[in-house]
């Protein structure tokens, strides 16, 4: 089984409960992913069939409590994230929206009639979720949202589109955010419902073993029932958002290792010039720069979560993680690709399949670009947008 990467022996330090939940969740892409995930892979499609056992395992919103949920630590919780994205991007994202973006937001701002009728389907696996914020035209902006909500009796009627929507097209309930008389609110859309309609979106060369989807609403008759009644303005969604880059900045590590493995048990197979490529020191070098990153970013999540279970966690530290750590494993990626040379280009390796994923989840849940204002800011006390 796979051992992982950790330098500075991180792991005498974790729960034996976190080894035994992070083991379980590596047998598990070992045994079950990772066989089939190079056909996913090349269809464009996510294995549905995973999707009862990772209920079954407690890993969908495994970090909440109550209503059947496991309520693990947030340490263990960046184990499974981080396991999950070993196996493949498109595995940890379904997972972590699933938890972090639909079961989160009805766990915290919900009614108990809307925390009983989904919670427990959602985290046995029997039911699918879709988070939608990001709009066609408003991705880093979502304060500029376009899709609102008109009060009718007792019902709101909700029009306007969501864009890049993971899990759109499976899901049986959408968290969609909304402007109704202009304050952001957040609707629990039904699959089914008349004028919601969810087309995938194909001709990905990323996150190809994931579904991703646009979110479109004609005047759906939402019932009033339906609006998640705990909050009000963008604190909702962007509260979503941290949980989940939290899970982000942990799966990170989980691509990056998987990377770096790879290319380490190539280049000490693969000889040239009569020697093992991994005895040149141009590799040795590129490997120890790879080890380093990894284990910085390993205490990065690992202080992260202390702080997390401690209720001291603040969003720009999140931010800074997710900056960090995505763009780490990205420079791994790209760094083991041109290790493994032509080879590096054939989906026979995992390399460039984890590489073009991290050039979404680089993207995705706040870019690059956008984390970096946020820390900015935080440091200046200035605001570089406004």
């Amino acid at each position: 089984m796979f051992k992982g990467i950790d330098y500075f022996d991180l792991e005498s330090g974790f729960s034996s409960e976190a080894r035994m939940i992070r083991d379980s969740v590596r047998d598990f892409v070992e045994k079950e992913f990772l066989p089939i995930v190079r056909d996913h892979y090349r269809a464009g499609g996510f294995p549905m069939q995973l999707i009862p056992m990772l209920g079954e395992m407690g890993l969908l919103g495994s970090n909440l409590k109550g209503y059947g949920l496991p309520g693990i630590d947030p340490i263990s919780y960046g184990l499974v994230m981080q396991e999950l994205e070993r196996g493949d991007s498109g595995l940890r994202s379904f997972a972590s929206v699933q938890g972090a973006l639909v079961m989160y937001p009805i766990h915290t701002f919900g009614s108990e009639v809307q925390k009983e009728r989904w919670l427990p389907a959602l985290g046995a696996g029997k039911a699918v979720g879709c988070f939608g914020l990001t709009e066609p035209d408003h991705g880093s902006d979502p304060a500029g949202m376009k899709t609102k909500a008109v009060k009718d009796g007792d019902h709101y009627i909700l029009s306007g589109a969501k864009m890049w929507i993971t899990n759109g097209s499976v899901a049986d309930v959408a968290v969609v955010w909304a402007k109704l008389d202009g304050v952001v609110r957040g609707f629990l859309v039904e699959k089914g419902m008349k004028g919601f309609s969810a087309p995938e979106i194909h001709s990905k060369l990323s996150l190809r073993a994931s579904v991703t989807s646009e979110l479109i609403f004609d005047d759906v008759r939402v019932p009033a029932e339906n609006i998640l009644p705990g909050v009000q303005g963008l604190k909702g969604p962007l509260m979503c958002l941290t949980q989940a880059r939290y899970g982000i900045a942990w799966g990170a590590i989980g691509a990056a290792m998987a990377c770096f493995d790879e290319a380490l048990s190539y280049t000490k197979e693969r000889k040239m010039f009569g020697r093992p490529v991994a005895s040149f020191q141009l590799t040795q070098a590129k490997l120890a720069d790879m080890l380093t990153a990894i284990t910085s970013a390993q205490l990065i999540v690992l202080r992260l979560g202390e702080l997390k279970e401690a209720g001291k966690m603040r969003p720009q530290q999140v931010s800074l993680a997710k900056r960090n750590n995505v763009r780490m494993a990205l420079t791994v990626a790209r760094t083991a690709r041109g290790m493994l040379g032509a080879n590096g280009i054939s989906d026979e390796y995992q390399t460039m399949r984890h590489m073009c994923n991290l050039e979404s989840v680089d993207t995705y849940e706040g870019t690059y670009e956008i984390h970096t204002l946020v820390l900015g800011k935080d440091v200046t006390g200035i605001d570089a947008v406004s």
